[in-house]
């Protein structure tokens, strides 16, 4: 009977120890959404070079929190989508905003491919709850 106290004193540890564990993992979770930053860039000049940086360095992350993608896909969008651009040869991307620098409806990506043969394309900008951000979708009628 002497050591049937000793085993429900170290139960009772873990089982303390196990929901410590669980909250701090909780707390952590939680601290990392709350800081994470939000989509899209605080305005459109940061859009404008950010999205130039993102396409000319075929930086995946960096443009995945630019684009205004349906659902949870826009991560492998974005890895796909710079993939695309590094197998092309994509270099000296430009990016202008219009018809209104202040608050542009569209921006034109212009760079030139890996042949020497330059391109160019217009994405929509969104802007919501003052974060912008590019769709690459055509707009709704």
């Amino acid at each position: 009977m002497g050591q049937a106290r000793p085993v429900h004193i170290r139960r009772d540890v873990k089982v303390g120890l196990s929901i410590v564990a669980a909250l701090a993992w909780i707390g952590a979770v939680t601290l990392l959404i709350v800081h994470e930053p939000d989509p899209g860039a605080s305005s459109p000049g940061e859009l404008r070079d950010k999205l130039a940086s993102a396409l000319s360095g075929h930086d995946a992350d960096a443009l995945a929190g630019l684009v205004d993608y349906p659902g949870s896909g826009g991560d492998d969008f974005a890895k796909d989508y710079v993939t695309a651009l590094a197998d092309h040869g994509v270099h000296d991307v430009r990016v202008e905003l219009g018809p209104d620098a202040a608050a542009p409806a569209r921006a034109t990506v212009e760079g030139t491919l890996g042949d020497g043969r330059p391109f160019s394309y217009a994405l929509n900008v969104t802007s919501e709850d003052g974060r912008w951000t590019v769709a690459f979708t055509p707009p709704l009628p």
